[in-house]
């Protein structure tokens, strides 16, 4: 099959989804497929046909590492020189070509369904969620919504736009949020412009920290307890994974990708917990129409109290990431599971 994987991109997660693009192509070259990983932001040459393309940038080895501290946005501009567009040169033509996309891409349009309505219009098969659940998905506050319209327990949160608000306005606005909660943008991911807020002196610097990505703020309770996540693939549900991490307070960037995290697969937790955990997921999974996989992420109280944090229609696709240690558990190996997501891409066109 000829295959393009789609990755890197103009978002705060451009370098996890270069890491996770690389893996990928690495997986599906493995299993024997011709593969082209794309930068979707960078752009490629001119592509008059996959197999031209595919001779020219084909690679040995697409792997990534990825680095301590966040990407500098400005800076990526600045070297590829297409401003705020998100669509580099030839990307959609050289999609074209293929037999399907793997999208590989973490936040921005990759998850807010503008890629996938494109590709809609132009009739490219690609992986993951339609444009719908990536929409109801990426807007965290739509997603608690629908959430509690569904039955799903979920913290209780308040959406601000804090673009032209004065002081006293946004003082006004967290009066009612008791402390301590959370501060995050509205739209974003990896725990980019995350802080949890514990005292007023704490609220400055974390609505800065938030606003550097979106003025849209979601404020949020914060539930302490235990932190897991559940797969869903092709409409059943992975294997708890229960997320610990080692050094901060929470699954931060750095927790994330630095390997400061313990993450025990299958969880260590009574079979009752596991089998809710797993029903929420499927009914989060559901709820925000989501595709042939997901990732879905829970806190559980010292009262045994499950809340759905958030979804993620576009998980982390790297061989340590959450989703494919979920897969492991369940007897798939990495190279099953990219496997999988194509031929479930194939199979819905």
């Amino acid at each position: 099959m000829n295959i393009v994987v789609l990755a890197g991109g103009l978002s705060s997660e451009r370098d996890v989804s270069l890491a996770t693009g690389g893996q990928i192509a690495n997986a599906l070259t493995e299993n024997g497929h011709k593969v082209i990983l794309v930068d979707s932001y960078a752009g490629i040459g001119r592509c008059d046909s996959f197999e031209d393309t595919f001779e020219k940038y084909k690679r040995d080895d697409y792997s990534y590492g990825i680095p301590e501290t966040e990407p500098d946005l400005d800076a990526i501009r600045r070297q590829y020189g297409d401003g705020d567009a998100l669509i580099g040169k030839n990307v959609l033509e050289c999609c074209r070509t293929a037999d399907a996309v793997f999208i590989g891409l973490h936040g921005s349009i990759g998850e807010n369904g503008q890629l996938q309505a494109m590709f809609d219009i132009f009739d490219v098969t690609y992986t993951g969620s339609g444009y719908a659940g990536c929409l109801l998905s990426m807007d965290k506050f739509l997603a608690k919504e629908l959430m509690l319209q569904n039955g799903i327990p979920t913290p209780p949160s308040k959406l601000i736009d804090i673009s032209g608000l004065t002081e006293e306005e946004l003082a006004g606005e967290l009066r009612d949020m008791e402390l301590p909660y959370v501060i995050k943008p509205c739209g974003g991911g990896s725990s980019i412009g995350v802080t949890i807020v514990k005292s007023e002196d704490d609220v400055a610097g974390a609505l800065i920290y938030a606003k550097t990505y979106e003025d849209k703020i979601l404020v949020e309770k914060f539930i302490a307890g235990r932190e897991f996540s559940i797969g869903v693939l092709d409409g059943a549900a992975l294997p708890a994974i229960e997320i610990v991490p080692k050094q901060a307070e929470f699954f931060d960037y750095s927790s994330k990708y630095q390997g400061t995290t313990d993450e025990i697969c299958p969880a260590d937790i009574p079979e009752e917990l596991e089998t809710a955990l797993r029903e929420m997921a499927l009914r989060v999974h559901t709820a925000l129409r989501l595709g042939s996989y997901s990732r879905i992420d829970f806190i559980v109280d010292a009262d045994g109290n499950i809340f759905c944090l958030e979804s993620n229609s576009l998980p982390g696709m790297t061989r340590g990431s959450l989703l494919p240690q979920e897969a492991r558990a369940a007897g798939i190996s990495y190279g099953e599971l990219c496997e999988t997501i194509v031929n479930l891409a194939i199979k819905k066109v």
